[in-house]
């Protein structure tokens, strides 16, 4: 959990050089499965697969803010157990029900803002309401985000998997590494790619399943009609 905690640790920052050195932390075959999740969060993330998104996500997500979070409410001798705790909810709420991760995605950056306008001392009162609207906010549009928080997270990982695969190989990756501008441009050329499919390109839940629907009746329809056309045959066989 320790050595998690550091690999995360510059998300806790505004450290891009730091949020694409986390691929070091990944050996070749882990860079492998990264790329294979990435696509398919891309391209397929804003749906039921989305409970794959959301546990992983809600997992981070914990392990991330909820340290600084509890110490900054006043648990900070409690800040291990609290995390992990944290981390395993969230991860198991995201597989059950990916909404909850999206409150605490939206909800938690909010509160944040909020708490920071608020000002130091009256941090609690900015951050309350900050969490809860922007939670609300993100449940409200939760497919709409789905699509979109898949994607981005998707061709993120897909990015420093391709980093991790290729680093052992090819010795401009180090470079590459330390241009987070070139990084982050091509991860959101993915991840603009990967939304504009799954909210514009590929059909609704609601469309597939009419077309599933549709397939199943034209199905019974042909299976009937050869029934029919049997019966007549044997008919027309027995008259003779």
């Amino acid at each position: 959990m320790e050595q998690l905690q550091n690999a995360f640790e510059p998300y806790r920052h505004l450290d891009p050089i730091g949020w694409i050195g986390v691929f070091r932390f990944l050996p070749v075959w882990g860079g492998l499965i990264a790329i294979v999740v990435g696509v398919l969060m891309l391209l397929f993330g804003g749906r039921q697969l989305f409970r794959l998104v959301a546990g992983p996500l809600g997992a981070l997500i914990a392990t991330v803010w909820a340290g600084p979070l509890a110490a900054r409410l006043g648990f900070g001798t409690s800040i291990r157990q609290i995390t992990l705790v944290a981390t395993l909810g969230l991860l198991t709420a995201g597989l059950l029900w990916p909404p909850i991760v999206v409150f605490f995605a939206f909800g938690v950056p909010a509160g944040l803002v909020g708490g920071q306008i608020a000002g130091p001392n009256d941090w609690l009162l900015g951050f309350g309401p900050g969490f809860f609207l922007g939670g609300a906010a993100g449940v409200v549009m939760h497919k709409l985000v789905g699509s979109v928080l898949s994607a981005a997270v998707g061709a993120w990982v897909a990015v420093l998997g391709i980093l991790s695969t290729l680093n052992p190989f090819i010795s401009g990756i180090g470079w590459l590494a330390g241009n987070p501008i070139a990084v982050l441009a091509v991860a959101g050329c993915f991840a603009v790619a990967g939304a504009v499919f799954q909210i514009f390109v590929r059909p609704s839940e609601e469309e597939a399943t009419a077309r599933r629907l549709e397939k199943a009746i034209a199905k019974k329809r042909a299976k009937e009609q050869k029934a029919t056309e049997d019966r007549w045959a044997k008919y027309n066989n027995d008259k003779k």
